[in-house]
């Protein structure tokens, strides 16, 4: 069985007939008469695994043929070797510059064609071979990436849900300020001050940790956490230590992760662990206020990470728009004055500012949550 195809391109018949009949007997062959019916064969769909081209034909050259072949990148694997009378250097450094693998000068003796041929087509093979596994690899490597995705973001949608089991009130709590957070930080990355900061990735990190701001409530006695009813202040001292509690739990893992690690990646930077440095600002910082008189450290205008100054307007828009045991839900116009009361005090002007161009994607997000909500 001949498993190799020879595409031959010479303007002279003798020459077609002596090539022919050298490699007929191990290879498939096919004959054109100049490049522009090569050409032609080739966009119809013939896929030589090797060409040899005479340089001198008429109308079109070997040289031009070569040229026109190489437009089409699916083109570029076909090795091509130029049989030619032309025997000077700058012919043969012409032809490579084309992108030739070969130069054979006529009159060729036919060992020395056998020779090339044979070498070439088992480089070709290789490079196949080796174009084929890197493609698989390739391939693989992306499931994986995926598969591994999957199973990340299964393990924050466990958590954010175990959060949510102990405390009823914040149904959906999580999944509507994940997508707060998203529509605020997308507008941010329009504004020059922030382009740099909030990257695609950086976006994709912050809505991804977002879930995970109140995990530190799983430390929460339930006689507070479930309290049906406003705090008082020594409950609510309680309640505010859940910022540390969860900055504090993932800071842990982070560090016994990097210590397992250690051998492996000597600086610590492990890109999966990113999202979870992000989820521990958050954490940490999503309580403090941009007029520096939050909690738990008091921190000021930018000391806040830029995740956690979003974090916060999401929380608030939300707890304020649903119904909690202590209160009623405020209406949305009555919310939208609240925060735009608090720009440049509890809020990052900037956030507020994005916030204020998205009402109607906010509203959009709480009007569909109601609705799927009734539907149940």
């Amino acid at each position: 069985m001949k498993n190799h195809e020879i595409s031959i391109v010479d303007d002279e018949p003798i020459n077609l007939m002596i090539l022919k009949k050298l490699l007929s007997p191990s290879f498939l062959i096919r004959a054109y008469k100049s490049g522009a019916e090569l050409l032609q064969a080739v966009e119809k769909g013939v896929k030589p695994d090797l060409i040899l081209m005479d340089i001198i034909m008429p109308g079109m050259d070997g040289y031009e043929t070569l040229s026109e072949l190489r437009k089409d990148p699916a083109n570029l694997g076909i090795p091509v070797i130029y049989i030619s009378a032309l025997d000077s250097l700058i012919d043969e450094e012409k032809g490579f510059h084309l992108g030739a693998v070969d130069y054979i000068t006529k009159p060729f003796r036919p060992g020395i064609v056998l020779a090339r041929v044979n070498a070439h087509l088992e480089l070709k093979q290789a490079r196949d071979r080796l174009k084929n596994q890197n493609e698989w690899l390739e391939a693989e490597v992306k499931r994986r990436m995926v598969e591994n995705q999957m199973i990340q973001d299964t393990t924050l949608n466990v958590f954010a849900e175990l959060v949510e089991t102990r405390d009823n009130d914040t149904a959906n709590h999580v999944l509507r300020t994940q997508n707060y957070v998203r529509i605020i930080a997308e507008r941010l990355q329009k504004n020059e001050k922030f382009k740099k900061r909030l990257g695609d990735d950086t976006i994709e990190r912050i809505v991804k940790a977002a879930p995970l701001h109140d995990i530190g409530k799983i430390g929460i006695p339930d006689a507070i956490l479930l309290k049906p009813g406003k705090l008082d202040y020594e409950e609510y001292e309680v309640m505010k230590t859940h910022c540390k509690i969860g900055g504090n739990a993932i800071r842990l893992a982070i560090n016994k992760t990097l210590s397992v690690n250690k051998t492996d990646n000597e600086q610590g930077e492990i890109t999966a662990l990113y999202f979870l440095e992000e989820a521990e600002r958050i954490m940490n910082y999503h309580h403090e206020r941009w007029d520096g008189k939050g909690y738990p450290e008091e921190l000021y205008g930018d000391e806040i990470p830029i995740s956690a100054r979003i974090m916060a307007l999401a929380d608030v828009f939300d707890a304020l728009t649903t119904v909690r045991p202590y209160k009623k839900a405020w209406s949305m116009d009555a919310v939208v004055d609240y925060i735009l009361e608090q720009k440049g005090l509890q809020f990052d002007p900037d956030v507020v500012d994005a916030f204020e161009t998205e009402i109607k994607a906010f509203r959009q997000v709480l009007c569909q949550d109601r609705t799927a909500a009734n539907k149940n």
